[in-house]
């Protein structure tokens, strides 16, 4: 009896993980064309999935690592506009 709650308890959060999950997935992607944070609401929603899904967690991966090389584009630009604005001074 002890081991069926249990099993009936896993599967009430993996329900409610994929339920909340989803819905801040489906949210981030909404927010792509609506205003609003898209791109902190996706990964969150990514990293709520992630606790039960590999998938997700392959994603959320793929997402950080893209994001990681955005911010070093922009910052080696950044970096490099400064150095001509400062020899043109």
């Amino acid at each position: 009896m002890h081991s069926v709650v249990i099993s009936t308890l896993k599967q009430a959060k993996r329900v409610i993980v994929v339920v909340v999950g989803f819905t801040v997935l489906v949210l981030g992607i909404v927010l792509i064309v609506l205003p609003g944070p898209a791109v902190l609401v996706i990964p969150l929603g990514l990293a709520i999935l992630a606790t039960e899904f590999v998938w997700a967690r392959r994603l959320l991966i793929r997402f950080r690592w893209k994001a990681r090389q955005l911010k070093n584009s922009i910052s080696r630009k950044v970096q490099g506009e400064r150095r001509e604005n400062s020899r043109s001074m």
